[in-house]
């Protein structure tokens, strides 16, 4: 990192700092920063004073967005980064945000080019160097409840890691030290096991949604590495070792 570059994160961190009562305040409820260390919590609160300089948050059909809701949208968005850097969640700027979950119409091409309409009701969703879109009542539940494999701030940001490659197939860019051919061969067979087991009706260990695709399959594992690692590391330790090094964190001891 250059002098200039150093110098205006510094006067970021200074001019616009997160106080210590609003960090505390909108962070001690939030099951998923509670066994972080010291060193990470003042990192995070680093990142999260810098996201939410550079990013901004606005309300739709005239919600109000308080400082509480930006810090808790902006302290488990920045927890994925916490080893990454601001950088990763570079190309974009606008996160909306909805009093609850939302609808959207679609017109969808098939295959054989036959057009057709969607209508469905999100949670969350985020766009290729657009916005992200959250529902403020699931942020709100699964920010302050921890459910084993839900967590939409952490879903729909995951999405976010994976568009930085151009578009969203379940390939964030990866660290150099981490063989593509490794991440691929993992990720694939626990995606197509996942499919295997759901055609044949069997019990699966995570959330079926992961089986829509590749890139919802990266967004549901992300979700259970930081929401339920221990469910991950059972079932599929091999996925939850690429994401042990694609995140640079160890979320399962951590919990321990």
């Amino acid at each position: 990192m250059n002098f200039i570059k150093k110098y205006f994160i510094r006067r970021i961190l200074k001019k616009h700092a997160i106080s210590y009562s609003e960090w505390h305040h909108s962070t001690i409820k939030l099951p998923l920063l509670q066994h972080l260390s010291n060193k990470e919590k003042v990192q995070l609160r680093k990142l999260s004073t810098l996201f939410l300089y550079k990013k901004t948050m606005v309300g739709a059909k005239n919600f109000k967005i308080t400082r509480a809701m930006q810090i808790t949208i902006a302290a488990q968005a920045c927890l994925q980064i916490l080893n990454l850097g601001m950088g990763a969640f570079n190309g974009w700027v606008e996160i909306i945000i909805y009093p609850g979950a939302f609808k959207v119409n679609r017109k969808i091409t098939s295959a054989n080019g036959l057009v057709h309409h969607e209508n469905n009701t999100l949670s969350g969703e985020a766009w290729d160097r657009g916005p992200l879109v959250l529902s403020w009542d699931d942020v709100e539940h699964e920010s302050y409840n921890l459910l084993p494999g839900y967590n939409v701030v952490i879903h729909e940001f995951a999405h976010k890691l994976d568009m930085l490659n151009g578009r969203a197939n379940g390939m964030p860019p990866l660290h150099p030290n981490m063989p593509i051919e490794q991440w691929s061969q993992t990720l694939s067979q626990a995606y197509e096991l996942l499919n295997n087991n759901l055609d044949n009706f069997q019990h699966s260990y995570i959330n079926p949604y992961a089986s829509t695709n590749p890139a919802e399959f990266f967004a549901v594992i992300s979700e259970y590495f930081f929401t339920a690692p221990d469910i991950l590391f059972q079932y599929c330790p091999d996925v939850y070792e690429q994401l042990k090094q694609y995140y640079r964190q160890d979320t399962l001891s951590r919990a321990a």
